[in-house]
C-alpha cells in the first residue's frame, strides 16, 4: 500500500526536522561548552637560515713609510680611505696587524723592526675591523711592552685579537666573535722557520704561537665544542712565492680536517691561490692590504676576501682585487688585472 504526503504537508515536515536538528546540534555544542565566540589561530614562523660575511684582508703594516704619509696627510685613516666601503660590508672583518701599536720615532724605510702609532686604531675603526691577528714575526720587535701596548689600544678601540699575549695561555686565547647567535672563534698562529725562537709565547714568556700540528689539534678540540665556525689564520710561507710550501699545505689540511671551516694565510707579501680542501676553504695567501712595497706589482696587488656563510657553512668566497698606491694606500683595482688576479686565485695546483 503506498502512502501519499501531500506537498504542504511534506514542508512542514521537513521545516520540524530541521529545526529539530537544529535544536539538537546547538545542545550538543553547549554540553561540550564550545563557543563560536572563540577563535584559534596557528600562527606558522618561517625560521630562515642565518647570513653572515666575513671580509679578511692579508698584512697590515701601518709603520715605516706608511706612517710618514699619515703624518703628512695628518690623517690616521688615509690607507683606509679608498676601501672602508667594501671592507665594512663584513659583520666580521679580519686581517693581520704586522706592527705593535706602540709610542716612538718613525721606523725609516727598509727597517725591519716595525711599530706604529697606536693611533691609527682609528682607521681600523673606519675598515670595520673587529678581529685582528698578532701572530706574525714583527709583533715582538718592541718586546713586551710592545705587544702589551698593542693589546690594550687594540681592547680600548674594541677590536678582538688572536695569536699574541703574555704567555703561552694568553697567546692561545681564541677570539670569539658572535653574528646573529653564530659564533666564530679565531686562532692563529706563526711559522717557526722565519719568526726568532724568542719570539715564541711560552709559560714564562710573551709572544705568540708557533705553528705545530699537534698544538694546532688540541686548540681546534678544545673551541669547537662553544663555537660554530672556527677560522684558523696562519703567518707562514716563503716571502714573494706565488705558491704554498708543503708546511703550508699540511697545517691548512690538519686545521680542515680537524674541524675548522675556513684557513686564512699571510706573510708572503705576493698573492697564492685558495684550495677547496673537502668541507673547507684555505687561502694560502690574501697578499699585502696596507705595505710600503711599492717596488713591484706582485708586492702592490692583494686581495679582499669576502667569504658569504649560510648559518656554518660557506656559501660563496667572493674576490676583490687591490692595489697599493702612494706607499700606504690599497685601492679596488678595476682595470683589465682584475680578471686575471680572480682567475689566478682559484687555479690552485700543486
Amino acid at each position: 500500500m503506498r502512502i501519499t504526503i501531500k506537498k504542504p504537508l511534506a514542508i512542514a515536515l521537513l521545516i520540524i526536522c530541521a529545526g529539530l536538528t537544529a535544536s539538537l546540534f546547538l545542545q550538543i555544542l553547549q554540553n561540550t561548552n564550545y563557543s563560536f565566540a572563540q577563535t584559534h589561530v596557528l600562527q606558522y614562523t618561517q625560521v630562515l637560515p642565518a647570513k653572515t660575511t666575513l671580509i679578511a684582508v692579508g698584512d697590515i703594516m701601518l709603520g715605516r713609510t706608511v706612517e710618514e704619509k699619515i703624518h703628512k696627510y695628518q690623517d690616521y685613516t688615509y690607507p683606509f680611505q679608498e676601501t672602508y666601503q667594501v671592507t665594512t660590508t663584513g659583520d666580521v672583518v679580519f686581517g693581520n696587524l704586522e706592527a705593535p701599536l706602540i709610542d716612538g720615532p718613525t721606523v725609516p724605510a727598509y727597517n725591519m723592526v716595525f711599530r706604529t702609532d697606536p693611533q691609527v686604531t682609528e682607521g681600523l675603526t673606519l675598515g670595520g675591523f673587529n678581529v685582528l691577528s698578532l701572530a706574525n714575526n714583527h709583533m715582538k720587535n718592541y718586546g713586551d711592552e710592545g705587544i702589551n701596548k698593542t693589546i690594550e689600544q687594540l681592547e680600548t678601540s674594541d677590536i678582538k685579537h688572536v695569536g699574541a699575549g703574555s704567555n703561552a695561555a694568553g697567546a692561545r686565547e681564541p677570539a670569539i666573535v658572535e653574528v646573529d647567535e653564530i659564533k666564530f672563534g679565531f686562532l692563529a698562529y706563526t711559522d717557526s722557520s722565519f719568526t726568532p725562537a724568542s719570539y715564541e709565547a711560552t709559560d714564562h714568556r710573551s709572544g705568540s704561537p708557533f705553528m705545530d700540528i699537534e698544538q694546532l689539534i688540541g686548540d681546534i678540540n678544545t673551541l669547537k665544542e662553544k663555537i660554530d665556525v672556527i677560522v684558523v689564520s696562519m703567518h707562514a710561507g716563503n716571502e714573494y712565492a706565488p705558491k704554498p710550501t708543503q708546511k703550508q699545505i699540511d697545517f691548512a689540511h690538519a686545521a680542515i680536517d680537524n674541524g675548522a671551516a675556513l684557513v686564512i694565510g699571510h706573510h708572503p707579501h705576493v698573492l697564492q691561490p685558495m684550495e677547496q680542501y673537502n668541507d673547507g676553504y684555505i687561502i694560502y695567501s690574501l697578499g699585502n692590504f696596507i705595505f710600503d712595497q711599492m717596488w713591484s706589482e706582485t708586492t702592490r696587488q692583494g686581495i679582499i676576501a669576502k667569504i658569504t656563510f649560510t648559518d656554518e657553512l660557506i656559501e660563496n668566497v667572493e674576490f676583490i682585487p687591490i692595489k697599493i698606491y702612494d706607499y700606504s694606500q690599497p685601492r679596488i683595482l678595476t682595470d683589465n688585472g682584475e680578471k686575471k688576479i680572480i682567475n689566478y686565485m682559484r687555479n690552485f695546483t700543486y
